[in-house]
């Protein structure tokens, strides 16, 4: 029997949260690191996994099964195609830089409140939020995966409710009160969405006897399976209605500004960054591989949706005067843009929109992380707060300048090619939404200059004259996401290798084919 290394993935940052929360109450520097190290171990596991992963081989590969409740067909069923090990990497290369970047984030000397926000705490809450989302996006048992696809949310509503940013506009009374309202709020929506799946799960288990995505996927191919289309079409609106809250998706984006906005820079990362990458990557392996016809009927809705949470998201980014529900929306928009490449239906499409998932993660976390060191230093989110950053923080204000160009997508840098593709996919198959959608482009770089400009460019004001350039240890977090931003955005090849031939399995499970370029039918 091989090694379970999907298992271990899973395994280990669960472990390191129990050890993390068990060491003592005055030994939080030991917690910090022992935290840290069980992130970088995780991360080892998940780089051997991509390199043992065979683009060319199985669909599913690393595979785990073994009999859990056999009474009800729920079995403990692992497995990762290419998009999946393109998630779970992006997961375990985020989680030492969210621990990093919150270091002090709940030291009792920071939060001032040592008996409700331990450090203990805090770092145990960020790992076990790493353990459910890589093992959701391994899980191939669609029960099993909804287990920990609502699990999640328990740790999150602590990190968002219990940890929150204390440099808002408010003071502390309500600045709490805005916590809860948030964590509360993130908590409900999801919840609901969780619940209506809970029934369109159930309702499979009725249809096919079993939670087995590859036995369903394969029943549905061979005829074997044969769902009534009013059946199907439900089936798949309640799948849908979940992955679209966690996405999110307008209109049920609400919960995330207030929840990014509350909650510590870090931890905001962890929303948008990993946790709402959920939502989308159930879009491709779910929606579109068990409800291929339904999928395709839900197609231009969705397609207008998406269209308006890209046009929306940037136009409340350019009003925004609050740095973090700026990025917020702007995650927003960006989201829209990954919905719009799934179900344009065309490979270039899909393989942007994976492309765009790992490529925001990393943006996102670059410019929010960056954002946070920032307010850390001035105590304030509101960006008329701010101005001439650069002449005394120019390290802290070059970065947050490369973190922002990320965002609106400049050539050379990691999102520029997938968003290229999303436009070029969707331009293929449904032209009028493409072109409508470029203007997602021209709108992030008016809300990412701008928010440049007004911050960092112009004299220092007087609050600012104090602002200290980035540190050690910010400069390790901020660095090697710039690095690999860079990297990505000029030879993006091992991404697409990766992620290429699952969209091929993808594209056959719902039986579409590129259109032909209209170029080779006139030469023709």
């Amino acid at each position: 029997m091989s090694f379970p290394l999907l298992t271990a993935t899973a395994v280990l940052p669960a472990v390191g949260a129990i050890a993390t929360a068990a060491v003592p109450a005055k030994q939080r520097t030991a917690a910090k690191w022992l935290a840290l190290l069980f992130s970088l171990a995780t991360l080892v596991v998940a780089a051997v996994v991509a390199v043992r992963f065979d683009p060319d081989g199985a669909r599913y590969q690393l595979t785990e099964s073994h009999a859990w409740i056999a009474d009800f067909g729920v079995r403990y069923e692992l497995g990762v195609d290419g998009i999946g090990v393109a998630l779970v990497a992006l997961t375990a290369l985020l989680i030492p830089f969210v621990i990093l970047a919150g270091w002090h984030d709940a030291d009792p000397q920071e939060t001032g409140n040592s008996r409700w926000r331990p450090t203990q705490g805090f770092f145990a809450l960020i790992l076990l939020v790493e353990a459910m989302v890589i093992i959701s996006f391994e899980a191939t048992d669609v029960f099993l995966f909804y287990i920990f696809f609502e699990a999640m949310l328990i740790p999150m509503y602590f990190l968002i409710g219990g940890f929150g940013d204390r440099a808002g506009p408010h003071g502390e009374k309500e600045a709490a009160t805005q916590r809860s309202y948030a964590a509360v709020k993130f908590l409900l929506y999801n919840l609901v969405g969780g619940l209506i799946m809970l029934a369109a799960v159930i309702g499979l288990y009725v249809v096919a006897g079993n939670f087995s995505l590859q036995e369903i996927a394969a029943a549905r191919a061979n005829g074997s399976l044969d769902m009534a289309t009013n059946t199907e079409r439900l089936l798949f609106l309640g799948f849908f209605f979940a992955f679209a809250v966690k996405a999110p998706l307008w209109p049920l984006h609400t919960w995330l500004p207030n929840a990014m906005g509350e909650a510590t820079a870090p931890v905001a990362v962890l929303i948008t960054a990993v946790v709402d990458k959920v939502g989308t990557f159930a879009m491709l392996r779910f929606c579109l591989q068990l409800f291929p016809e339904a999928s395709k009927w839900a197609t231009p809705v969705i397609l207008v949706l998406a269209l308006i949470s890209i046009v929306y998201g940037a136009l409340l980014a350019v009003g925004q005067r609050d740095i973090k529900r700026l990025v917020a929306y702007a995650s927003i928009s960006h989201f829209g843009f990954i919905i719009l490449g799934i179900f344009a239906m065309t490979s270039q499409g899909q393989s942007g929109a994976t492309l765009y998932m790992v490529n925001h993660g990393i943006s996102t976390a670059a410019l929010m992380l960056v954002a946070g060191f920032l307010i850390s230093r001035r105590g304030s989110r509101l960006i008329a707060d701010y101005g001439g950053v650069q002449k005394v923080a120019p390290v802290l204000a070059g970065t947050f300048l490369i973190g922002g160009l990320a965002t609106l997508s400049l050539p050379g840098l990691a999102p520029f090619v997938s968003e290229f593709l999303v436009l070029v996919g969707t331009f293929t198959r449904y032209p009028v939404i493409g072109i409508i959608a470029t203007f997602g482009i021209v709108l992030a770089a008016l809300y990412t200059l701008v928010l440049y400009q007004r911050t960092m460019t112009g004299p220092v004001k007087p609050s600012n004259e104090g602002i200290a350039d980035l540190r050690v240890r910010e400069l390790a977090v901020v660095v090697p996401l710039i690095g690999v931003l860079i990297f990505l955005g000029v030879y993006p090849k091992p991404l697409t290798e990766l992620v290429n031939p699952a969209v091929k399995h993808t594209m056959s499970d719902v039986q579409k084919k590129d259109p032909k370029p209209e170029v080779e039918a006139a030469h023709k």
